[in-house]
């Protein structure tokens, strides 16, 4: 699935390309599910041995949240787990579509 980029999105284009690097990266190794708890809200369920993995995911989504400012994240520890909330407006629910669809978890 091809990863929608809305115009509100104020990434520079050049930096496009890495930050779709980044996505792919948390989303392809240590998400163990995903919830689709609303059409407008997903919830990621991430593991990993990797011990900065929260670290790494706030980051992510504190930068993700400064050029697409419709984002809203939230992540939280749970044991050796790190739980990332996306929620988006509605008229942007092909994005959690399409991360959903980039995790490979699709329930």
């Amino acid at each position: 699935m091809a990863f929608e980029i809305p115009d509100a999105c104020t990434l520079p284009t050049a930096e496009r390309p890495v930050r779709l690097a980044e996505f792919d990266e948390l989303l392809t190794g240590p998400v163990r599910s995903a919830d689709r708890e609303s059409p407008t809200r997903l919830t990621l369920r991430l593991h990993s041995s990797d011990d900065d993995l929260e670290e790494i995911t706030r980051d992510l989504a504190a930068r993700e949240a400064q050029c697409c400012s419709f984002f809203g994240f939230t992540v939280a520890a749970d044991g050796s787990d790190v739980v990332l909330g996306i929620e988006v407006p509605p008229q942007h629910t092909s994005i959690l579509d399409s991360l959903q669809a980039r995790s490979g978890v699709i329930e």
